[in-house]
């Protein structure tokens, strides 16, 4: 069974934003709702290469959703690897094309696209 390897869920709202994410990292991060058994339905994966807590706060008038989860990497490559395996993983219904490239040189790990 697919994980998403991310911390939470959250309730999606500003102040938890606020409180559970920092300044200026880069990070993933999945949307959609808490199920019964406490696990997050995903409807939407993303990531910000340069600023998590604005993307997500972007989010919120764009994506309605109760909760989200987030994940911390170290660099851009691998934000965008793991952005790759949980649109290949989850399907989400509200990603309508593959994550965008983080650069030129770069490749899905899974189509390779």
């Amino acid at each position: 069974m697919p994980n998403l390897n991310m911390k939470g869920p959250f309730t999606f709202t500003n102040d938890v934003i606020d409180d559970v994410i920092q300044d200026d990292i880069i990070g993933n991060y999945a949307l959609g709702e808490v199920n019964d058994k406490g696990r997050l339905t995903v409807s939407y994966v993303g990531r910000s290469d340069t600023d998590l807590k604005s993307e997500l706060k972007q989010r919120l008038d764009t994506h309605p959703h109760s909760h989200f989860k987030a994940s911390f990497p170290s660099s851009v490559e691998e934000a965008y690897n793991k952005e790759c395996q949980n649109y290949h993983d989850f399907s989400p219904s509200e990603n309508e094309i593959h994550p965008a490239k983080a650069n030129s040189n770069i490749k899905c790990p899974i189509c390779g696209q």
